[in-house]
């Protein structure tokens, strides 16, 4: 099966039926990042947003070059910063 169809499959089977469509899916998205940001401007950044930026930084490297094993456990690893702070935090 190519990518594209199974991609398509995925999309329109169970995903679907579990998450709804991606268009609604990706405009809660949108807007929960839009929040997240904005709301960013009014006060510092925290370590936990840090460590959740640099997730997002990771996962960009991801889309723009050849896959690498080191961006995934790096985002991994940021991820687990952040939940470590959130629990030390309180």
């Amino acid at each position: 099966m190519s990518i594209l169809a199974e991609a398509e499959k995925v999309i329109n089977g169970g995903r679907q039926d579990t998450y709804g469509n991606p268009e609604n899916s990706f405009k809660i998205i949108a807007d929960l990042w839009s929040a997240y940001l904005n709301g960013k401007f009014a006060k510092p950044i925290t370590a936990i947003d840090v460590a959740h930026m640099m997730a997002l930084f990771k996962i960009a490297r991801m889309l723009g070059q050849k896959p690498c094993r080191d961006n995934y456990v790096d985002a991994a690893g940021y991820i687990a910063i952040a939940w470590d702070r959130l629990t030390e935090e309180g």
